[in-house]
């Protein structure tokens, strides 16, 4: 007989709804502390939105970026990320390195003299080391991207909005759409509260976990439109409950198998992934909560209507025991 793992027993009738109050109510306070603390602390935003320069490296030597790193820290340029080129097209003795400095306080752009001291700091290191090209980001296209990033969350977040609204009933895409910002809100609050560095890989970041996200309560919202057709007496309240539990063992697979493989990157990734993967890591987790416990109480509190020979009646009352249905 083949082992088969089971991190969540058959037929489980966890009851859900029990600490509605308090897991709703969590949320909403979450929602509140991410909004005060990026108008209190301000994301930390990296090159790509702050503007600076980067700085090409080839080099016949292999490519030590610690040592890069620890050559240019006594300059005291800030926000400094290096990171080694791989391409199949390179022949065996080019090592490529991107060397991106942010824009310094009160200029424009960096300096010239910062760049030689860079580029000496670094031919200390390697002296075989060449600088191809140096581009700089100003602080006009930065600008530019802020807006191009918050135009792609917000352009993703509405088709959602429009392919759940199609696919299910209006109150589903309230819900999801609710359970997204939710999760949008919560990891940039987390961003802003510790200061991590905020840019266009955070970003990556945001719309991967909204795709996450939102497959997750696609599922459990279509196990919910079968099993309303299959007990149609059954109060709403109760037939939510048994949609998750229906679904928790799949939620608790997939979210648990995502994580392995993110925590290992988290801990084993390095410098230039790092705060990528904590973002993803954190999507998940919060994309998996807001799932259960987000979304599906936005419906219950908006209702649906049971019978489509009568209009929505809005019977259903958020934080009860029992909600009202129309008879089979």
């Amino acid at each position: 007989m083949a082992f088969r793992l089971k991190l969540v027993p058959d037929n489980t009738s966890w009851d859900f709804f029990r600490a509605q109050k308090l897991t709703f109510g969590f949320s909403v306070l979450l929602m509140i502390a991410s909004v005060i603390a990026v108008l209190t602390f301000g994301l930390n935003f990296g090159i790509d939105f702050r503007g600076g320069t980067t700085i090409r490296t080839e080099s016949a030597s292999a490519v030590d970026v610690g040592e890069y790193r620890s050559a240019i820290a006594p300059l005291g340029l800030g926000d400094v990320s290096i990171t080694e080129v791989f391409d199949p097209t390179f022949a065996a003795d080019r090592h490529v390195a991107m060397v991106r400095i942010q824009a310094q306080d009160g200029a424009e752009s960096v300096t010239p003299e910062v760049i030689a001291a860079v580029e000496a700091a670094l031919q200390g290191v390697d002296p075989s080391v060449t600088f191809p090209s140096v581009e700089s980001v100003g602080p006009k296209v930065s600008g530019e991207l802020i807006k191009t990033a918050f135009l792609a969350v917000l352009g993703a977040t509405t088709a959602i909005l429009i392919y759940i609204w199609l696919r299910f009933e209006w109150q589903f895409a309230v819900g999801a759409v609710v359970a997204l910002i939710h999760d949008v809100l919560v990891t940039v609050g987390i961003f802003a509260l510790f200061q991590i560095k905020f840019d266009l890989a955070i970003i990556a970041a945001l719309l991967t976990i909204l795709g996450y996200s939102i497959n997750d309560t696609v599922v459990v919202f279509d196990r919910l439109r079968e099993n309303l057709v299959k007990f149609k007496t059954m109060p709403l309240r109760d037939v939510m409950n048994l949609s998750v539990n229906e679904t928790l063992s799949r939620t608790v697979m997939t979210s648990g198998t995502t994580l392995i493989a993110l925590i290992a990157l988290l801990v084993l990734g390095g410098d230039v992934i790092r705060g990528f993967v904590f973002a993803m890591t954190w999507g998940v987790v919060v994309g998996t909560y807001s799932s259960v416990f987000v979304a599906k109480n936005i419906v219950l509190f908006l209702g649906l209507n049971r019978d489509p020979k009568k209009k929505d009646d809005g019977d259903a009352r958020f934080f009860t025991e029992k909600v009202p249905d129309a008879a089979d």
